[in-house]
C-alpha cells in the first residue's frame, strides 16, 4: 500500500473578500475530488483571503499509478489561471516506512 500527500501553497488573485476566497478556492477542491478520487480540503491560511494551502491525499496499491494521479492534480492546479501556484510538497509513504 502506498499513500501520496500533495500540499498546495497558493496565491490567489483578484481576490477582496473571505466570500471571495471561497468562491476560488471550493471549484478547485471540488474538481480534484471529482476527477481523481482524491481526498482534498483546504487545510492553511482560513483566515487570509489571498492565500489558501490545499491538502490532498491518495492511496493506492501501485506506486506508479499513485505518481500518476499526483502529477495529474498538480497539473490541474498549476493551470487554474485565479491562482498562483507558489510552491508544492510531495510525500510519497510506502509499506517500508
Amino acid at each position: 500500500m502506498y499513500v501520496g500527500t500533495l500540499s498546495f501553497d497558493l496565491l490567489l488573485g483578484d481576490v477582496r473578500s473571505l466570500k471571495e476566497k471561497r468562491s476560488v478556492v471550493r471549484p478547485i477542491v471540488a474538481e480534484l475530488h471529482r476527477k481523481y478520487a482524491v481526498s482534498v480540503a483546504e487545510v492553511g491560511d482560513q483566515d487570509l483571503y489571498r492565500r489558501a494551502r490545499i491538502g490532498l491525499a491518495v492511496v493506492s496499491g501501485d506506486a506508479g499509478h499513485l505518481t500518476d494521479v499526483m502529477d495529474r492534480c498538480e497539473r490541474l492546479v498549476a493551470a487554474r489561471p485565479e491562482v498562483e501556484l507558489l510552491s508544492v510538497r510531495r510525500r510519497l509513504h510506502g509499506d517500508d516506512d
